[in-house]
Parts: structure tokens; C-alpha cells; sequence
């Protein structure tokens, strides 16, 4: 991807479903070698799952690219999911793009945190959402769970 390469971020539209649940499931199967389709049943209707949230959508060259969303959680606080990006444009931003919106959304619909867990050892998720600025509030045996002040991350 060149650096004057535009990516777009949209909300999801019914009709992003299937390309947007194959992405996702693509990039789990690849991470754990299997799937289990019964584990993620909010793929089956993502306008549904996510209509009390948002769920964004990133497109290149008429290519849905990532995706990434958040559902609203106690005392103001926005849980982020889903972060999914393609395999060819990893590593080139897409990421960053994908939750910096999140955020930037989250934040403007009155959520002061954001939080979100991963794996324990998916270490490259680990690193990318330390950089973006999330610190770790607590582990378990399987997962790290980590929370952003979006107050302060927004200066405000």
C-alpha cells in the first residue's frame, strides 16, 4: 500500500455481511489453524449485533480491507472488537486507521474509556494495541485485558 493510498472507513451496510464475517473468520482460522464457526455467533447478523454500538468498515480500492466496532458497556465505557485486517495490507496503518476512528467515535458519543482484550499470546496484538497508547489492566490465564482513557487520549 503507498502512503498516498486512501483508505475509507465506513459504517457497515447489510450488504458488507458476507465479505466482512469471511475476513473476520479468515483471519481467526489463520491465527488458530481451526475454526469454530458456533463461537462467533455475532457474525451472523452484524447489523443486528451491533446496532446498539457501531461497526466500521475499511475499504481500498473497492476492497473491504478491516474492520473493527465497539458495543457500549457500563459506566460509559466502549468495548472495541472485532479489529480485523486483511493479511496483503498488514502492518501498512490499516490498523491504526480502524481504531483511531473507533475511538474518535466512541468519544464523541460520550463513552470516557475504551476497553478490549486478546489473547495472551497473540503477541502481535499485544504490541500493536500498547503502541495505540491501551495499557493492560489486569490479565487472566488465557487473556490480556487492556482500557484507554479517551478523555485524556483526546485531550479533553
Amino acid at each position: 500500500m503507498e502512503n498516498d493510498t486512501v483508505i475509507e472507513i465506513v459504517p457497515f451496510r447489510p450488504e458488507d455481511q458476507e465479505p466482512v464475517r469471511n475476513l473476520i473468520l479468515a483471519g481467526l482460522k489463520e491465527y488458530w489453524g481451526t475454526l469454530d464457526e458456533s463461537k462467533n455467533p455475532d457474525l451472523r447478523d452484524i447489523a443486528e449485533s451491533y446496532q446498539k454500538g457501531l461497526f466500521l468498515v475499511a475499504w481500498l480500492d473497492h476492497e473491504i480491507v478491516g474492520t473493527g466496532a465497539f458495543l457500549p458497556r457500563p459506566v460509559e465505557t466502549a468495548e472495541i472488537v472485532r479489529m480485523s485486517v486483511a493479511r496483503p495490507v498488514r502492518r501498512q496503518g490499516v490498523g491504526r486507521q480502524i481504531l483511531t476512528e473507533l475511538c474518535r467515535k466512541a468519544h464523541q458519543r460520550g463513552f470516557t474509556q475504551g476497553i478490549l482484550e486478546t489473547t495472551a499470546t497473540w503477541q502481535n496484538a499485544i504490541a500493536f494495541y500498547k503502541a495505540f497508547g491501551f495499557q493492560i489492566s489486569h490479565h487472566t490465564t488465557d487473556d490480556v485485558y487492556f482500557s484507554l482513557n479517551l478523555r485524556k487520549f483526546f485531550g479533553n
